[in-house]
């Protein structure tokens, strides 16, 4: 049974930071890229990084280039996702999620395993 579990989110002041995780069991993690999606509320789920099996080529979404970072420590079945200089319209649930493919891909139908996802709240 595959299970992906997401860590890290809370309550942090525009400008601050965090550190999203994301474990997965159940399967040879370093078989498969990864991916970061959030959904506000009221919003279209957003991917918003990918990273591929082995962490040689990344996607960035527009919306968050320069300010987070996508990396896997394939020897924990870790995924991390660093975000920096935080914003409101950052706050979301953050959903991690096992791609199909080894490659990056942001298509939601290429992910069949997800989190139950982690909030992110910006707000002073």
């Amino acid at each position: 049974q595959v299970q992906v579990v997401e860590s890290g989110g809370g309550l942090v002041q525009p400008g601050g930071f965090l550190r999203l995780s994301c474990t997965v069991s159940g399967l040879t993690f370093d078989d498969y890229a990864m991916g970061w999606f959030r959904q506000a509320p009221g919003k279209e789920r957003e991917g918003i990084s990918s990273i591929s099996f082995r962490g040689a080529s990344k996607y960035v979404a527009d919306s968050v280039k320069g300010r987070f970072a996508i990396s896997r420590d394939n020897a924990k079945n870790t995924l991390y996702l660093q975000m920096n200089r935080l914003k409101p319209e950052d706050t979301a649930m953050y959903y991690c999620a096992v791609a199909s493919t080894q490659g990056t891909t942001m298509n939601p139908k290429d992910y069949p395993y997800w989190g139950q996802g982690t909030q992110v709240t910006v707000s002073s």
